[in-house]
């Protein structure tokens, strides 16, 4: 009997979606799994990506330039982005139609999703058709995709060093 795919989705305000999904990958990878982790809405280099990129079973796809937050961003950035994404997207459903992923990350997804800067309807077609263990992260609690998954955890933040002017830190943040 094979192994029934899953969906996870990590939301909140609170700091670990990412590294909770890493944790997943590298748990994954180290199983021999073939692991898709794709980050929507990032750019920027991270230590921890640094990590996954030498597992010999992991593939990693990500914007290929940093464009900030979303509230700074101008209408022509959004665009860039969303074409980004799409890319992205395309390029993933390939390796997932050939079977070559067990489980997909999909990082940073519901603010992608939330902010229409991603097909949504692609999005919603991959989680049903579950070719995957899938996990999705991202701040926004997203109705539709929550009552499609089966472990759904809310990360809540409580006290964070921003709040008190202190920046994000190599290593630590990211």
């Amino acid at each position: 009997m094979s192994q029934q795919n899953l969906i996870h989705m990590y939301y909140g305000d609170g700091k670990g979606k990412t590294t909770c999904s890493i944790g997943l990958a590298i748990r994954a990878a180290g199983s021999g799994m073939k692991v898709l982790f794709v980050q929507f809405m990032k750019g920027r280099d991270t230590s921890e990506l640094r990590i996954l990129e030498n597992l010999e079973n992991v593939q990693i796809f990500r914007n290929h330039k940093d464009l900030g937050f979303l509230n700074t961003m101008t209408l022509e950035q959004q665009e860039s982005m969303k074409q980004m994404h799409q890319t992205t997207l395309e390029q993933v459903a390939s390796i997932i139609e050939r079977g070559d992923c067990d489980l997909l990350v999909l990082d940073e997804l519901l603010s992608a999703y939330e902010y229409h800067l991603i097909d949504r309807d692609f999005i919603l077609k991959i989680l049903d058709e579950r070719k995957a263990e899938i996990v999705v992260t991202g701040v926004n609690r997203i109705e539709e995709i929550l009552d499609k998954a089966d472990y759904v955890t809310n990360f809540k933040m409580e006290k964070h060093p921003y709040t008190k002017g202190i920046m994000a830190r190599r290593g630590i943040e990211f």
